[in-house]
């Protein structure tokens, strides 16, 4: 019969298994500590070198936005020091007082209305206004298509004038940016550019350029 171990042995062996478990068990935990705690310092350097690359990138954008609006400052104020010349060696200012030299009657102050809308519209000021001057009287004393609808440029179209087949206007201003616009758009744009090439659909007259020269000459000369 085979002999069967005795209690003490059984208790020994028990204690044994017991002993092994618990040494390898603070083996593992000793273990899992050393790596977490590498883990963590590795973690650390690496989270404080990303850390510090975005803060470098960020101050560098910063610095760059700081650049551009100190540039664009500089633009402005090389502008704001230096006169802009819109015609002729004149500035927008210089340009309106010259045309208003020319203006009388109700017109007379608009000088730099027409000069504002010339250059917006792309336009000749000394052309404009000439059509004008030609078209208004405005010369000595002006129309009454000026005077009642201002009307500045014998224009025909929609908010008759007096039941007329002219155009009408709510103010001075807009009846002056009517008239340039519609050079710019209706001749300038489609290449009659001199007074000879707007006179065939502009008017009948066969001496209407020759009268828009007279005041181009007497404009330029004021």
């Amino acid at each position: 019969m085979k002999k069967l171990p005795s209690i003490k042995a059984i208790l020994v062996a028990i204690i044994v298994i017991c002993s092994i478990e618990f040494v390898v068990s603070r083996l593992e935990k000793v273990t899992m500590f050393t790596l977490d705690s590498a883990f963590t310092t590795s973690g650390n350097v690496v989270m404080e070198t990303i850390l510090h690359k975005t803060e470098k990138e960020k101050l560098e954008k910063e610095e760059r936005k700081v650049n551009e609006v100190r540039q664009e400052i500089e633009i402005i104020s090389l502008k704001a020091s230096s006169p802009v010349i819109v015609y002729e060696g004149m500035t927008l200012e210089e340009l309106g007082a010259k045309l208003d030299r020319s203006l009388n009657s109700t017109l007379s102050g608009y000088g730099p209305i027409f000069a504002k809308y010339a250059i917006e519209y792309g336009v000749d000021p000394y052309l404009a206004l000439s059509i004008t001057l030609l078209e208004t009287g405005c010369t000595w004393n002006c129309s009454s298509l000026v005077k009642k609808c201002n009307n500045v440029g014998g224009m025909k179209g929609k908010g008759s004038c007096n039941g007329s087949s002219y155009a009408s206007f709510p103010s001075l201003e807009e009846g002056i940016s009517a008239m340039i616009s519609n050079l710019s758009q209706n001749y300038i744009q489609k290449g009659l550019i001199t007074p000879e090439q707007i006179n065939t659909k502009y008017a009948t007259s066969s001496t209407w350029a020759n009268k828009v020269n007279y005041y181009i000459e007497k404009i330029s000369n004021a």
